[in-house]
């Protein structure tokens, strides 16, 4: 087979060091002659477009997004330090709330959320807990009362703070369902300085 020369983009051929453009058909049928190209002469189509290396890549800036972030998404996304520690804390207390409502003790050493310094025994411990939460109560009941006194001198109340102010006999009640007194501390402890 002979080998056909590849035209370039104006359609100029080379054969035997002359340059021409073949000649071909017209849509009506009609031959268009071949023309020849003189020699050195380079069409406009065949000029290649010289291409500004910083022109570009001030055009292409945004694509890339920002520097220096490509190395972040390799890295892995599991989160901070600090909330994977809060995840294992939120497991513990799940937990610990399973086993008090299904009535069982929590298997100790076959979750990994277990901490290696004896904080998780401390929150699975009810007495601990309890504890806790008459702390807890023992300061709303505070405020509570702190409120009630400020009422009681004058002040104006928001609707929040009212509520408060409403709720002392129920933290009175829950405390001593903790088995604690209205002041917060051991009903037990109370007797024996009683005696």
């Amino acid at each position: 087979m002979p080998s056909v020369p590849t035209p370039s983009k104006a359609g100029i051929v080379e054969t035997n060091g002359e340059r021409h453009i073949p000649s071909s058909l017209r849509p009506d049928g009609t031959k268009r002659k071949e023309i020849k190209i003189r020699p050195g002469y380079k069409p406009p189509e065949d000029v290649e477009v010289y291409k500004n290396r910083t022109a570009d890549a001030w055009k292409s800036r945004g694509s890339a997004g920002v520097p220096g972030a490509d190395g972040l998404k390799d890295e892995k996304d599991e989160g901070s330090a600090s909330s994977n520690k809060n995840a294992k804390r939120r497991e513990a207390r799940k937990k610990a709330k399973a086993a008090e409502d299904g009535g069982e003790k929590p298997k100790e050493g076959s979750s990994s959320t277990e901490k290696k310094d004896g904080k998780a025994e401390e929150l699975l411990d009810p007495e601990a807990e309890k504890e806790k939460k008459a702390r807890n109560l023992k300061k709303k009941l505070k405020q509570a009362k702190e409120l009630k006194e400020k009422k009681e001198g004058g002040g104006a109340l928001l609707p929040e703070q009212f509520a408060k102010v409403i709720k002392i006999n129920e933290l009175i009640r829950e405390l001593d369902a903790l088995g604690f007194d209205a002041e917060g501390e051991p009903k037990a402890k109370e007797e024996e300085k009683k005696e």
